[in-house]
């Protein structure tokens, strides 16, 4: 009995992966010819994996939940900081810990009018475990160390006043600090932080002019106060940073409440959801 076309068809596209499979791994490849070839199995892995599920008479779920997917560990790890109660900034006291943060502006400063006593933190952060560490106790007081050398810093300068900064703070499991701290950056781009490239700086160390050449960061422009910034060079000019700080506030969005963070990190799972079984 002569098989179907589509079997012998698909018996014919075997042999020719072996046959593929046989010379990918006996050739002589150049660093070219090998990203070639890894991108082609990518594609051919795609491709085949879309025709399965397209003649599947069984479908795949819409969302497929898999608690150990990096991607969604960041998302619970930030969600469980966000449940956690605002304390004032200027009375954090000494606690065991390493784990992620987020510090937010509640005063009067025109600059930071947008996010003032809003759930937009202005800065997040994260504080890395000691080696090894298996325990809360084990981790020191490493999260409250990145803390209290933050409100060291804004006692210090000029334009902002301690009292009007609130935290937020989660010691976790060491090794979860890392994706949570992304997910948080990525969902609320606080003004300070790096990774927004506009009014960076809270957590440099001293930069003195008279040990090396170092632009001042935009923060230490905007919020002079720090010793060993004075002398340096402005990386920006103040009118620049405010230019790029409204500029930022204007495209981004700002979140008023709770309920608005919690609707995005719900949005932000169900997407993760779905890239998984895409």
């Amino acid at each position: 009995m002569a098989k179907r076309p589509e079997l012998r068809s698909a018996e014919i596209t075997v042999e020719r992966l072996d046959q593929f499979s046989t010379e990918v791994r006996t050739a002589e490849m150049t660093t070219y010819s090998r990203k070639g070839v890894l991108a082609a199995i990518s594609t051919l892995r795609d491709k085949l994996d879309a025709l399965e599920r397209n003649i599947d008479p069984v479908k795949l779920p819409d969302a497929f939940f898999d608690p150990s997917e990096p991607r969604l560990i960041g998302h619970f790890v930030a969600l469980a900081l966000i449940s956690q109660e605002r304390k004032r900034l200027d009375s954090i006291e000494p606690f065991y810990g390493s784990g992620v943060y987020a510090i937010y502006y509640t005063g009067p400063e025109g600059l930071y009018a947008p996010i003032s006593s809003t759930e937009t933190p202005i800065y997040v952060g994260k504080a890395d475990p000691p080696a090894g560490a298996a325990t809360i106790t084990a981790q020191e007081t490493k999260l409250y160390g990145r803390l209290n050398e933050h409100r060291k810093n804004i006692d210090k300068v000029a334009g902002i006043n301690l009292a009007d900064f609130e935290y937020r703070a989660l010691a976790v499991q060491s090794g979860y600090q890392a994706a949570a701290e992304s997910h948080l950056i990525n969902l609320f781009r606080p003004i300070w932080n790096n990774e927004t490239k506009i009014l960076f700086g809270l957590g440099k160390h001293g930069d003195a002019a008279s040990t090396r050449s170092n632009n001042k960061s935009p923060w230490d422009t905007v919020h002079p106060g720090r010793k060993w910034a004075v002398g340096n060079p402005e990386a920006k000019t103040i009118d620049t940073i405010y230019a790029e700080v409204t500029a930022h506030f204007e495209r981004s969005h700002i979140f008023q409440s709770t309920e608005n963070v919690f609707s995005a990190f719900a949005d932000g799972i169900r997407r993760a959801d779905r890239t998984m079984i895409e």
